[in-house]
C-alpha cells in the first residue's frame, strides 16, 4: 500500500510499504528518506502519536492512501497530578511567571528540590517564592487566611524560618500521601482500614461540599454585619446592639456610668449571666428611658460588670414595644409607635464588635472557669443568711426564707431542719437530695447560696 508522510514544514514523502510492517521498521524507512533521527521524532495518525514500536501499521488502522504526520519529539516535564482526595495545601502555590522563562525540564537529585505538581523553579526555591509573594498583595491576603504559619514567616522576612515552615508542610503532605498509599494497599476487610477509608471519604465529601458552596454561595464565607441602632439614654448617645436572642436588655457598667444611672442600680438583683461566656450581673435598673429617633421608650437594664458592648436590646424590650426586625428594608420597626430606625452600616458600628467578628468561640474550659469564679465571688458578696433573695442567677429574685442548720449527719434529721419546699426546689433542678442538704447545712439554710454552691460544683474546671 502507498502511505504518505508529511512534516510540519509541508514536505511530503511517499512510501510503498506492506500493511504488516512494524512501526519500528517503518520509522527506519522514514528516517532514511527524511534524514532525521527516529529518536527525535514521533509519527502521528489522526492526531494521535504512534508509540508502540512492535505494532503494525494495519494494527493502527493505517490504510492505503493515508497521510501520516512526522513531528519532532517535544521535551515535556513529567506530569504528576495531585492525588484525589488530598486536602488543599497553600504551601503548594502556583505563581504566575513570564512566558519567556520556561520551567526546567528536570532537576537532579542534588538540587534538593521536592517534586511538585506543575513543577517550576519559583515553586521549589523558597527565596524566589518569598519574593513573589511579597510583590503580590492579593496572594499575601489569601495566604494569611489559609496558611497563617507561612504568612507569619513571610511577614517577618526571615528566609530561614520561611524555608523551615514550607519544608515542614511539604513533609507533612508527603507523609499524608504515604499514609494514603498504605491505606489503599491495606486489607479492605481490616476494621482499622475501614475506619480510615470512611474518614477519607468523609473528608472528600467535606471538601466537595466546600467547593460547591464557594462556587454557588460565596457570600456564606463572608462576615455578616451585626444589627446596631443609634439611641440616647439619659441624654447620652449610645450605639445599641439589637439581639432578639437575648432574654434581657443589658448595659455595661462603663456605659451606665457615662449615662449617670449607676445610682439607680438595685444590687439585690446581682447574679451571673451565662450565654456565650459568663458575666457578673451587678444589679438592675428597673425603669429607664431610651430615646430612639424622636420617641422615648421605657425599658429596664441589667448592668454587667465587664461587658464589651455598651448596650444590648433584648427580647424583653423588643416584645414590650412590638418591635420588628425588617431585614428587607434594613431597619427596626417599633410597633407601638409606628416608627422605624435604620440599622447602622459596617463603618458606623463600634470597633470592638468589628474586631471580634471571626474570633473562634471554642473556649468552653475558660468559660467554665470564669463561671465558677463568678459564682464564688457572687456567693462571697451576698448579704448572708439573714437576707432573703440577696443573690440570684439571671436576674430572677428568690423569696426563700433562711432556716437554721444543724451539725447532724443524718439526712432525715437534716430534712426536718429545712423547709421541704426549699429542699424540693433544689432537688427539682437535678441535684441529689444528699447534696442539697449538705449545701444547705454549709450555707445556714440560705437557698440562694446553696444553689450557687451546687451550680459551681457541677462546673468541671480542668486543672492546670
Amino acid at each position: 500500500m502507498k502511505v504518505s508522510v508529511a512534516n510540519l514544514e509541508g514536505a511530503l514523502i511517499s512510501l510503498e510499504v506492506s500493511p504488516e510492517i512494524e512501526l519500528e521498521n517503518f520509522k527506519v524507512l522514514v528516517e532514511m528518506e527524511a534524514e532525521l533521527s527516529s529518536s527525535q521524532c514521533v509519527i502521528l495518525y489522526n492526531g494521535r502519536p504512534m508509540l508502540d514500536m512492535k505494532k503494525t501499521l494495519s494494527g493502527y488502522g493505517v490504510a492505503d492512501g493515508d497521510v501520516l504526520l512526522l513531528q519532532p519529539r517535544m521535551m515535556m516535564p513529567p506530569q504528576n497530578p495531585q492525588a484525589p482526595g488530598q486536602l488543599p495545601d497553600f504551601s503548594n502555590i502556583r505563581i504566575p511567571r513570564p512566558s519567556a522563562a520556561p520551567a526546567p525540564t528536570g532537576a537532579g537529585p542534588s538540587s534538593g528540590a521536592v517534586p511538585r505538581p506543575g513543577g517550576g523553579a519559583i515553586e521549589e526555591d523558597p527565596a524566589r517564592l518569598m519574593e513573589m509573594l511579597k510583590s503580590n498583595p492579593a496572594e499575601r491576603a489569601i495566604l494569611k487566611e489559609r496558611n497563617p504559619p507561612l504568612a507569619e514567616a513571610l511577614d517577618e522576612g526571615n528566609l530561614q524560618k520561611f524555608t523551615e515552615v514550607l519544608g515542614g508542610q511539604r513533609k507533612e503532605r508527603a507523609e499524608r500521601e504515604r499514609q494514603r498509599i498504605l491505606l489503599l494497599n491495606a486489607d479492605p476487610f481490616d476494621l482499622n482500614a475501614q475506619t480510615k477509608i470512611a474518614e477519607a471519604i468523609r473528608l472528600q465529601n467535606v471538601e466537595a461540599n466546600m467547593e460547591t458552596a464557594m462556587e454557588h454561595a460565596p457570600e456564606s464565607f463572608g462576615q455578616v454585619v451585626m444589627l446596631y441602632i443609634d439611641c440616647t439614654v439619659n441624654g447620652h448617645p449610645v450605639k445599641a446592639f439589637v439581639d432578639s436572642g437575648a432574654q434581657m436588655t443589658i448595659m455595661s457598667q462603663a456605659c451606665a456610668e457615662r449615662c449617670n444611672i449607676m445610682r439607680l442600680v438595685d444590687k439585690r438583683w446581682a447574679g451571673v449571666a451565662k450565654g456565650v461566656g459568663t458575666q457578673k450581673i451587678i444589679g438592675r435598673v428597673h425603669l429607664g428611658q431610651i430615646q430612639i429617633g424622636g420617641i422615648h421608650l421605657q425599658s429596664s437594664f441589667s448592668i454587667l460588670e465587664d461587658q464589651p458592648m455598651d448596650m444590648l436590646l433584648g427580647l424583653d424590650m423588643l416584645k414590650r414595644h412590638q418591635c420588628c426586625i425588617d431585614l428587607k428594608r434594613n431597619c427596626l420597626v417599633i410597633g407601638t409607635t409606628g416608627t422605624e430606625t435604620p440599622f447602622l452600616s459596617e463603618a458606623d458600628i463600634p470597633v470592638v464588635d468589628r474586631n471580634s467578628q471571626g474570633v473562634p468561640m471554642d473556649m468552653r474550659e475558660a468559660e467554665d472557669r470564669h463561671l465558677a469564679e463568678a459564682l464564688a465571688k457572687s456567693a462571697a458578696e451576698s448579704d448572708g443568711p439573714s437576707t432573703s433573695g440577696s443573690g440570684r442567677i439571671l436576674g430572677s429574685p428568690s423569696g426563700s426564707t433562711p432556716s437554721p442548720s444543724s451539725s447532724s449527719s443524718s439526712s432525715a434529721a437534716a430534712s426536718r431542719m429545712f423547709p421541704e419546699a426549699d429542699v424540693k426546689k433544689l432537688v427539682d433542678m437535678g441535684y441529689l437530695r444528699d447534696q442539697v442538704l449538705e449545701e444547705l447545712r454549709k450555707n445556714g439554710g440560705n437557698v440562694n447560696k446553696a444553689m450557687m454552691g451546687l451550680f459551681a460544683k457541677s462546673v468541671s474546671v480542668p486543672k492546670r
